[in-house]
């Protein structure tokens, strides 16, 4: 089967589900209440769908690596950090745990910003390795989730049980203000990653081939890690952290797709993204009944295909 094929079908196997989500049991006196709430919750999971699947394909490439993915540098932690935080210094009834933009963008705000003082380290002085960077990211990520952890033992059960509801991904509850909030933002940066795909080919050559082709790869990469940070934060901060999501749609779209361009493994993976996360919440709903959460089932099978990359030696 073509590569264009697999592309069609992935996009209409999103379609449908999206109109599952969106039609059934419209009628003319509901139609108002339930498009209110259908269609933000159907956004979201696409803009988080493709957010996450695009940033971490990018990391892989110029990491040169495809079991990490932007969560090794500590942003699923941060986020948890910061939730955790501000209900144990403010209270969870406080505006920054009750008022969806003030935790928006607090959220979305450190996690930027501990990118930018990450990347600065980095890029602050010339020859040092990547990984470097990676393994200061993973020390990091650590030690955040042994602060939240800290804290929590110090926090109150009612906060603790008010917290717990940020720390896993949901899209059952979806602010609808912050979605069309996102929406702008999260286009910008995918459409940016996106027009450097033929740059991104050349990285497959390694960074001294790369260079003598005439790519800046220090500036491409600064880019590169800036806009995943940025698709990362954001997403996250919309629908909450998905640590294993990354690494499963990215290395499904390698082997799914016979091809090494990043025009067709980037449309691949981000469909691959929305229709994982649109038919997998639809069974979450309607199947079991919401008697378990999206985010713990992709986790699970996210970490068994972990594994079995592993064992069959598929890390690079």
């Amino acid at each position: 089967m073509s590569d264009s094929r697999k592309l069609w079908i992935l996009g209409i196997t999103s379609l449908v589900f999206a109109a599952l989500f969106i039609g059934v049991g419209l009628n003319a006196d509901n139609y108002a209440y339930f498009l209110s709430r259908r269609v933000p919750k159907v956004l979201a999971m696409v803009l988080a769908g493709v957010a996450i699947a695009q940033s971490s394909l990018v990391f892989q490439t110029i990491t040169h690596n495809r079991i990490l993915t932007p969560s090794i540098m500590g942003f699923d932690s941060l986020y948890v950090l910061t939730q955790v935080s501000v209900v144990t210094l403010f209270g969870s009834f406080s505006a920054y745990s009750l008022n969806a933009y003030l935790n928006f963008s607090l959220s979305a705000g450190v996690m930027v910003l501990f990118s930018l003082l990450l990347f600065g380290f980095y890029f602050a002085k010339q020859g040092r390795n990547l990984f470097t960077l990676l393994l200061l990211g993973l020390i990091l990520g650590q030690l955040f989730i042994n602060v939240s952890s800290f804290f929590t033992m110090l926090m109150d059960p009612n906060e603790f049980s008010t917290v717990q509801a940020n720390l896993f991904a949901s899209f059952s509850n979806v602010k609808v203000e912050l979605v069309y909030l996102c929406l702008p933002l999260l286009v910008a940066a995918s459409v940016a990653l996106f027009r450097m795909n033929r740059v991104l080919d050349v990285f497959w050559l390694d960074h001294d081939n790369a260079i003598s082709l005439g790519v800046d790869v220090r500036r491409t990469t600064m880019q590169v890690l800036m806009l995943s940070a940025f698709l990362i934060a954001v997403s996250t901060a919309l629908v909450g952290p998905i640590m294993f999501f990354g690494l499963l749609v990215t290395n499904l779209a390698r082997e799914a797709f016979g091809t090494y361009h990043h025009r067709v493994l980037m449309i691949g993976c981000s469909l691959l993204a929305v229709c994982a996360l649109l038919s997998g919440q639809w069974v979450i709903e309607n199947i079991f009944q919401f008697e378990t959460t999206l985010s713990v089932v992709i986790n699970f099978i996210g970490g068994a295909y972990f594994l079995s990359m592993l064992f069959r030696n598929k890390i690079v």
